[in-house]
């Protein structure tokens, strides 16, 4: 267990609301990602704005992930002093462009003065059929959305001082929002896949007590690789035609790679972002 997981689980003793993409609280669903230099990017791989607009889209992927429509959000941003009025400005553009992208309200939060730029954002969503991670039975048939792997190949490419195209995955991608609408009521459960394939796996393993048969070796690029976003998807075998279907109807690529069964589970991915 790395020190990220050990530190959530001393809290998930006193409730029952940790455990999926958000907490719900009646109709709402809250959640809450950082997003911080030097942890998740560095400053010279994107603009001011392209930062602002990922760290948004990474937390309303946990709302989308949970079938709930982001409403609200709260920034609480860490702001270098030397950054000009023109810095701020990229930042806020990038904030508001995903915010009115998805029909977000920012409504408040807090700013200070830091080091580097770090930031924090709680998004309040509502759903009246939330999607939940646990629910997954043995004999489901697991499945994950788009393409994997082209997140770790870019951020390799940047690791090594190389640049990457503003619409690469590792800066910009897209989200599985009118997909997850019209599938959620053949899903048994369903998450985002912000750690990588295996890492995430894990965590259906862990609530679950399920093991997985895989239809075919996964490759390590692909199964370990991070900050993709696509949505990881649990179902009953009878509802494969329909959830084909869906997915092609949303044009959405849907890869079926597994089958739920009785045993254990280990992920041989390293837990870290970069």
């Amino acid at each position: 267990m790395n020190v990220e997981s050990y530190f959530i689980k001393l809290f998930s003793a006193h409730t029952s609301h940790i455990g999926d993409d958000g907490a719900i609280v009646g109709q709402n669903v809250y959640s809450n990602d950082a997003f911080c230099e030097d942890v998740h990017f560095r400053r010279s791989w994107m603009t001011l704005r392209q930062i602002a607009y990922k760290s948004m889209l990474i937390n309303i992927s946990d709302a989308v992930a949970m079938n709930a429509k982001a409403k609200y959000a709260l920034l609480s941003v860490a702001i270098p002093s030397s950054y000009s009025l023109h810095d701020l400005k990229e930042l806020h553009a990038g904030f508001q462009e995903a915010a009115d992208e998805y029909g977000v309200e920012i409504i408040g939060g807090d700013t200070v003065s830091n080091r580097k730029l770090d930031i924090s954002i709680t998004i309040i969503s509502h759903s009246d059929r939330p999607l939940r991670r646990n629910g997954l039975k043995k004999g489901d048939l697991i499945a994950y959305t788009g393409s994997l792997g082209k997140s770790a190949r870019d951020l390799r490419y940047l690791l090594n001082g190389g640049k990457v195209h503003s619409r690469s995955k590792f800066v910009r991608f897209a989200l599985r929002s009118a997909f997850v609408a019209d599938a959620v009521s053949s899903l048994s459960c369903g998450m985002d896949i912000s750690d990588g394939l295996g890492s995430d796996l894990e965590r259906l393993h862990s609530l679950n007590r399920v093991g997985f048969h895989f239809n075919k070796p996964i490759d390590k690029k692909l199964f370990c690789s991070g900050e993709e976003y696509e949505m990881l998807v649990g179902f009953n075998p009878r509802q494969r035609k329909k959830l084909i279907r869906l997915a092609a109807k949303n044009r959405t690529p849907l890869h079926i790679f597994a089958k739920a069964k009785r045993g254990r589970y280990k992920n041989r991915c390293k837990a870290h972002h970069f």
